[in-house]
């Protein structure tokens, strides 16, 4: 019985020695195969591109047409949305009651004066007789006192004349300025109300403004473009609705005199040329602002990953034989590549193409575009 336990044991002995050699000899395990990528060497490039703002047309000059007088509109001496030159009559309102009050006020004066004239000729013989003692003395200050009331009445009288006067000249409403005007609000007969019925609105429209706003750090990138303005020619400032761009360009009117406290931002005006009155005031568009850079980093977007609204770049580490994970601050898109504003440097190599099967430390083979996976 115990040779028997002992050939067992020494078979089962024999086995275990036997699978430990031979795991042995099996190769021992490796890691996943090299990543096949392209890679290339960050460089300086000059970029040119536009930077990009809401804008809003509006009106150089522009005026609300309101009545200033009562009355009923009698004439429209216009035709909607066309141009109109300064002091071009637009409406007249009814002047029968303005005329009448005018011709009253003409006639006041016109007594008036003939009274200040009767005691303009008493108070001169009442003085000659003072001279002379043959008055009384009280007679004579009655006579002075009559003619400066009557010189008081005469001015009265004119300033009535003029207060009517005006009233007649508001009832006929020309433009103030060469522009075009709206649509009109009231018709014939309407009946209009002092400083309240809006009957039209006139505006400017060549040349014509456009407004955006700013963050405050442009502040100083503005000031200069104004500074350096040369032409009318200068494409810097474009403008453009959707994609169709205006083809004049523009330049830069009037940065706001300060930064609102509650934005941060400040207001700019352009004016851009108009002559076909293609532009009109409270279009929206784009503002494109042409901007050059020189000795930027320049790489394609595709080179670009985002993990959690962080953008990130693979930089190839250890000969180029494994990469490293790099945060970088991007800056404008131009077409298929990116400029990078921060985290890169010239004559450092990244990956372009292979990202998405890339993570940190993953060893790489550099391939040819066409062999890139």
């Amino acid at each position: 019985m115990l040779v028997n336990n002992l050939q067992r044991y020494s078979v089962v002995l024999l086995l275990l020695v036997a699978v430990a050699c031979g795991k042995n000899d099996q190769p021992a395990m490796q890691g996943p195969p090299p990543v096949s990528v392209v890679a290339q060497k960050v460089i300086h490039a000059n970029a040119s591109y536009y930077d990009e703002y809401p804008a809003i047309v509006r009106a150089l000059n522009e005026v609300e047409l309101r009545a200033q007088v009562n009355g009923y509109i009698t004439g429209i001496h216009f035709t909607e949305g066309q141009r109109v030159k300064k002091g071009e009559r637009l409406y007249s309102i009814d002047q029968q009651q303005y005329q009448a009050a005018y011709q009253q006020a003409l006639a006041n004066l016109q007594t008036q004066e003939a009274n200040l004239l009767k005691a303009e000729k008493d108070v001169e013989r009442y003085r000659e007789l003072d001279k002379r003692d043959a008055i009384a003395k009280q007679q004579v200050d009655y006579a002075e006192a009559t003619y400066s009331a009557a010189q008081k009445q005469v001015e009265a009288a004119k300033a009535a004349v003029n207060s009517v006067q005006t009233n007649v000249r508001y009832s006929t409403i020309v433009a103030p300025f060469d522009g075009t005007i709206g649509i009109s609000n009231v018709r014939l007969g309407a009946a209009v109300s002092a400083g309240q019925t809006l009957l039209n609105t006139i505006s400017s429209d060549n040349p014509i403004a456009v407004d955006v706003t700013v963050d405050q750090r442009e502040i100083f990138r503005f000031t200069q473009l104004q500074k350096n303005a040369t032409s009318s020619s200068d494409s810097t400032f474009r403008l453009a609705f959707g994609a169709d761009v205006y083809l004049a360009s523009g330049k830069i009117s009037v940065i706001d005199r300060a930064v609102d406290p509650q934005t941060g931002s400040i207001r700019i005006r352009l004016t851009f040329p108009n002559p076909d009155h293609s532009l009109r005031s409270g279009m929206s568009g784009t503002l494109r602002v042409q901007t050059h850079t020189q000795n930027s980093v320049v790489i394609p977007f595709e080179a670009v990953t985002e993990q959690l609204g962080e953008f990130f770049v693979y930089v190839t580490v250890e000969d180029d034989k494994k990469v490293s994970q790099r945060k970088v601050l991007l800056g404008k898109q131009i077409g298929k590549n990116i400029i990078v504003r921060e985290g890169l440097k010239e004559g450092e190599t990244i990956v372009v193409k292979g990202v998405q099967n890339l993570r940190e430390g993953s060893a790489i083979a550099l391939a040819q575009p066409e062999a890139a996976k």
